[in-house]
This record gives C-alpha cells, structure tokens and sequence, in this order.
C-alpha cells in the first residue's frame, strides 16, 4: 500500500519509529554477534567444541558461558527486533517486546530477591567462591577471572589466603608434592610499583609464615568482604548501571509495542 493512500486513510506507520526500533536492534544484534563470536572462538581455542564432552567436564565456573549466553540472547533479540521493524513483521514484534519483557521481569525478581534474602545470596557466593578455588587451575579462562577478582579488589580467597587449602596444588598437606604447596596464586601478591615484569612466585611458600608477616607480601582479606565493601562504595553507579539497562530495555519494548500498533491501524484501514 502506498504512503499516499494510507495518510488518507488517517493511519500511518511511524517512519521515526520503525527506523530507531531498527536502529537500537542493529546494534543489539552486532554486540550479540560479537559476544557470540568470542565465546565459541574461545572454545575452538580450548578444543570445547570438537570434544562436546568437555563442557561438563570443568568443576567451577567457565566464563565462556557467559559469552555464549549473553551473545545468543542478544543475536536472537537483535535479530527478531531488526527483522520486525523493517519489514513491519507483528510477529516477530511480539516475539522481541515478550522476550524482552519477560528478562526484565526475571531481572526484577532477581533484585528483589537477592536483596530480601541478602544472607542466601552471600552462601551462595561463598560456595561459588569456594568451588572456583578447587578448579583454579583447571580451566585457563577460569584463572584468569580469578586473578582479575583477586587484583581488582586486592583480596585472597573467599574469606582469606587459606581458603587456598581447597585446592589441590597449593593446600599444605604433606601428601602434596606441588612447588605451590602452602601458597597462593601470584594475584594474591602486594605488587611491588618498582617491578615491571609480574613475579608469578611470589607466593610460594607464603602460608607458611605467621600471619603478621604474611601482610607483608599478600593481601589477606577475602574477596567476598572486599566485593561487598566495593559494592557499598560504588552503590550509585551500579545502581545507575541497572536502571539504565532497565530503561533501554522498557524503551525498546515501547518502540515496540508503539510499531505493532500502527502497523494494525494501517490493516485496518486497509
């Protein structure tokens, strides 16, 4: 139908809406692209994906999930989104504004329940903790997220540097025959500012020292405690962060829902 035939008909498809919808989705769709991308690369790297298998096989958490969840969600979104606005498609509207109702809403029960049961959440984060040290060596994407967490927040384990006990090249058994025996990972280390190349020994044999004079040369806070205390300082710009992903995400479902409409008004009048 012509644009001239349906202004006389009084109803009329936003361009303005129909091409931001586009727009906002065309982004979407390249970042779920690029997410996805870097996570199946990732497990190309790790032989994940000629050995199925495996992926059940890591004890603690691999963060290629993240990529591959997060990226085939945004693809799927992006792509139902890009389709339906350009070629006026309800079904494929529908299909984006629900989807993208419905992780709003698990989003917002989610905050709701994680601050109603604030105890629940810190267990499970303990034990998530707890079981990541057991794998740390199991999984080179795994370790590296720890290191990160454990500079970042210049923390130690869960609850402090002993907690490395729980894993098996650095726990202080006699039965342990590990050059890490008794220590912890390099990330642990207070970094000297005068060194320009990482000591990854520095933290061998650490444990075995009093703990005054481990202070010295690792950090001997937890990371959940140092987490939280971050958490509490920078609690205006997380919150900011979530509310604006809220708001993209009820602006979206909007464009939608305005689209869908419009295009109805158009087919009824035809």
């Amino acid at each position: 139908m012509s644009r001239k035939h349906r202004h006389f008909k009084g109803a009329e498809v936003s361009c303005c809406v129909k091409y931001v919808l586009f727009g906002f989705n065309i982004v979407f769709w390249l970042l779920g692209a690029a997410f996805l991308g870097i996570g199946l690369w990732a497990w190309a790297e790790k032989g994940v994906l000629s050995n199925l298998s495996s992926i059940t096989d890591l004890g603690g958490f691999d963060p290629v999930w993240l990529f591959i969840v997060v990226g085939g969600v945004m693809f799927i979104l992006g792509f139902a989104g890009c389709i339906g606005a350009l070629r006026e498609n309800t079904l494929l509207l529908k299909f984006f504004s629900v989807f993208l109702g419905l992780i709003f809403f698990l989003e917002l029960t989610a905050g709701i329940l994680a601050f109603v049961f604030k105890d629940w959440i810190k267990d499970q984060l303990n034990f998530f903790i707890n079981n990541n040290v057991k794998a740390y060596r199991d999984d080179i994407d795994l370790q590296n997220l720890i290191d990160f967490a454990q500079e970042y927040w210049s923390c130690c384990g869960a609850h402090g540097p002993d907690d490395w006990n729980m894993n098996i090249y650095f726990n202080c058994t006699d039965r342990n025959p590990s050059r890490e025996r008794c220590g912890v990972p390099f990330s642990c280390c207070i970094k000297d500012p005068a060194e320009d190349v990482i000591n990854t020994q520095c933290g061998y044999d650490v444990r075995q020292q009093m703990e005054l004079d481990r202070q010295k040369f690792i950090y001997t806070k937890g990371c959940v405690g140092q987490f939280e205390k971050w958490l509490q300082d920078n609690l205006i710009i997380v919150a900011g962060v979530f509310v604006g992903i809220a708001l993209l995400q009820i602006f979206g479902i909007c464009l939608a829902q305005n689209l869908v409409s419009d295009i109805r008004a158009v087919k009824a009048n035809w």
